[in-house]
């Protein structure tokens, strides 16, 4: 009786085998609909691979959002922490980001070349980083402007561009810090011929057309006494983020087997974290002592 058992359950096993690869077939076809065709509609935005992939985000109509949230002027410190507080952000959800760079109301994020995040699609990199941004900015708002309520959402526009080498990217980098220098300056004695000798901003505008770099400084120290070399960091550089260790003070209770009560004592931990710097990165200088930022073998 046992062989003829066994052969029973053998062929009961073949059966519910060719069932269930029957069932597994039939699911596969009905998970599929007609519809399904649009898909091939959806473009390949792949990023090539091995290179450096850009995001660079732009506040959108922000001149009249500075305006109708009171921003100081020429620059609000307020404003340009909370942008960096939102790009560390972004850093802090997308490991893969190896340096950002901001400036006024724009922030650059920079993947590693081998990334695979997203399988580099460029849509996937630039709305993560757009939505990231945009909502970190609405979050951290009241810790920057305790007495200015936030009137309406603000928008930020974005754009990826791939880099294939060292050279490019730094140079695109320098590209946007050259650009800060050249508005903040504007700005700077702008602001200056508005607020201080009283000129509307249609007079300043005309007093500064045809100027030089050399003709502003000019204007700032003879008529202002201000020395533009002397301005913020922040203002004049731009703000770059990189990764570094960083020890981090908590305090932890800690009881003692001889104690009833526990103790609190501060605990210095290390962990690495998206670090402000106000630096040049268009010399040699800034790139020689990081040199992990353009590892091949990031």
């Amino acid at each position: 009786m046992w062989p003829i058992c066994n052969v029973k359950i053998r062929d009961c096993l073949a059966i519910t085998s060719v069932t269930l690869k029957q069932s597994l077939k039939l699911g596969a076809t009905m998970a599929k609909s007609k519809f399904e065709y649009v898909r091939d509609f959806e473009a390949d935005d792949t990023c090539l691979a091995h290179c450096w992939v850009v995001v660079r985000l732009d506040g959108r109509n922000f001149h009249r959002f500075s305006e109708k949230h009171n921003f100081a002027k020429p620059n609000d410190s307020r404003a340009l922490h909370l942008m960096t507080k939102c790009a560390q952000t972004v850093m802090e959800e997308l490991e893969d980001i190896v340096i950002a760079y901001g400036q006024s109301d724009e922030y650059s994020f920079v993947f590693k070349r081998k990334s695979n995040w997203f399988k580099r699609r460029a849509s996937k990199f630039m709305t993560h980083v757009a939505s990231q941004f945009a909502s970190s900015y609405v979050f951290y708002w009241r810790d920057y402007f305790e007495d200015q309520p936030l009137l309406y959402p603000p928008g930020f526009d974005g754009r990826v561009v791939v880099y294939p080498n060292n050279q490019t990217l730094k140079d695109y980098l320098s590209w946007r810090q050259a650009d800060c220098h050249i508005n903040n300056l504007y700005n700077t004695v702008f602001w200056a011929l508005v607020q201080q000798s009283g000129l509307t901003p249609v007079q300043a505008q005309g007093r500064l057309q045809g100027t030089l770099a050399a003709d502003k400084n000019e204007i700032l120290f003879s008529e202002f006494n201000i020395n533009y070399n002397n301005e913020p960091p922040l203002y004049r550089k731009g703000t770059v983020l990189i990764w570094q260790k960083v020890g981090e003070v908590t305090t932890k209770e800690v009881k003692l087997p001889a104690e009833m009560e526990g103790k609190k004592i501060a605990v210095t931990r290390t962990r690495t974290k998206p670090v402000p710097l106000h630096c040049d990165i268009i010399g040699d200088a800034f790139w020689k002592e990081h040199p992990e930022i353009l590892d091949e073998d990031s």
